[in-house]
């Protein structure tokens, strides 16, 4: 766990005083509004049985691993052990589920597990930080892998999923086959990045820091959160039954813990910067509407891999995968199936971002033209935005 070193003195101390600021301020305000709405921002409503999409198993077999010390759950989908494993990792707030519309697809091809992180949905979720402790979970991932009865496996994680995944390629690249970030900058770059207007923004990190305040406001306005972050799931037909899991699924204070507490222990950790690149095949993913995660931060993150592909799926926000589902199957499916012969591109320092970019592209076997102008299909691989982003870093 060399390749994992904690942040400086001064830049913890510096969170702990801004979240000592953030909670004196909520608390106040929480006050306020106690005092003059008493009504006003009332906690979440009780919810009883769990909605039949939380249930029911054509998607695939719900399992249990007893790993050390945890309980893991997962759906698993794709029969036969012969074929390649895909574990699918979500993010924050989310579980299993969020990958309702890859498993079906993947599954024609791969062994597909879409786990429940600790701390979410069926897993254990106990409620001290301590168990949420980066090098913690990087080993039980680790030994999930291990547990299924394979080497190695590709890892397709979206957002605090991709987090871990990071962490998991460059401490144990021999387990990853490759690797697909969805909607998650690589962590040196992830926290330097957070955009101001988004929901999980700085004020969010220093808020995490305080015991039970963050699941207190979590709780608030009937789960607004979920609410906030699920959009695209409101007033959409055939959708609503979702919306109405995650709210099963984060409907009480403890649910909200475990996964509140990977945010009390990632912010103080980076790669180690003398570790240099991984060589996984990495995808990095991201929607061009994205309004939690900062487009220049997708490009940063490509220094810390030797071979990759950005791309960028139009029209969608920060989950592309539920948002825009048949672009994003369609670009996993490229990448995961296809063998082309990659190789990594030279690291010179008179090559800018944006070259590097796009000779490691040309590496994959596609043509810069065909990959650069195919945006019929929703997809592409380097926006004018991204580009200039690019060049004013390069």
């Amino acid at each position: 766990m060399d390749c994992i070193v904690k942040i400086s003195s001064w830049d913890r101390v510096k969170i702990h005083i801004c979240s000592l600021l953030c909670g004196l301020w909520i608390l106040l305000k929480r006050f306020l509004l106690r005092f003059w709405k008493p009504n006003a921002g009332g906690a979440s409503e009780k919810r009883g049985s769990p909605p039949a999409c939380l249930l029911e198993t054509p998607m695939g077999t719900h399992s249990f691993v007893k790993l050390k010390g945890v309980k893991l759950h997962y759906v698993e989908c794709g029969g036969g052990r012969d074929k390649p494993l895909v574990i699918l990792l979500h993010g924050f707030p989310d579980c299993w589920i969020g990958w309702r519309q890859q498993v079906p697809i993947l599954s024609c091809h791969f062994r597909v597990v879409a786990l429940d992180l600790k701390g979410f949905g069926d897993s254990d979720k106990p409620l001290s930080a301590r168990s949420y402790q980066i090098s913690t979970v990087v080993t039980e991932l680790r030994s999930l892998i291990t547990s299924l009865g394979v080497r190695s496996c590709v890892i397709v994680g979206h957002d605090l999923g991709a987090l871990l995944g990071w962490f998991l390629v460059h401490c144990y690249p021999d387990v990853v086959t490759k690797f697909v970030a969805i909607s998650c900058p690589h962590p040196n770059v992830y926290w330097s990045c957070l955009p101001k207007a988004s929901a999980f923004n700085s004020r969010w990190l220093h808020l995490s820091q305080l015991p039970s305040l963050a699941e207190m406001e979590a709780l608030t306005n009937d789960l607004g959160i979920i609410d906030q972050c699920y959009q695209h799931l409101k007033n959409k037909k055939g959708q609503e039954a979702y919306l109405d899991a995650y709210k099963y699924t984060f409907s009480r204070s403890e649910d909200w813990t475990g996964p509140i507490n990977y945010y009390r222990n990632l912010p103080f950790w980076r790669v180690s910067e003398g570790k240099g690149t991984v060589n996984v095949p990495t995808l990095l993913l991201t929607g061009n509407k994205d309004p939690w995660v900062n487009l220049e931060s997708i490009v940063k993150s490509s220094d810390y891999v030797d071979k990759f592909l950005v791309k960028m799926v139009e029209g969608a926000g920060h989950f592309p995968h539920q948002e825009c589902p048949e672009a994003v199957n369609k670009l996993l499916l490229s990448f995961l199936i296809e063998k082309p012969q990659v190789k990594s591109p030279q690291r010179e320092s008179s090559l800018g971002l944006v070259n590097r970019m796009f000779s490691s592209t040309m590496l994959y076997g596609k043509g810069m033209l065909d990959v650069v102008q195919k945006t019929t299909s929703g997809v592409t691989t380097f926006p004018t935005r991204a580009l200039a982003l690019a060049q004013s870093g390069s």
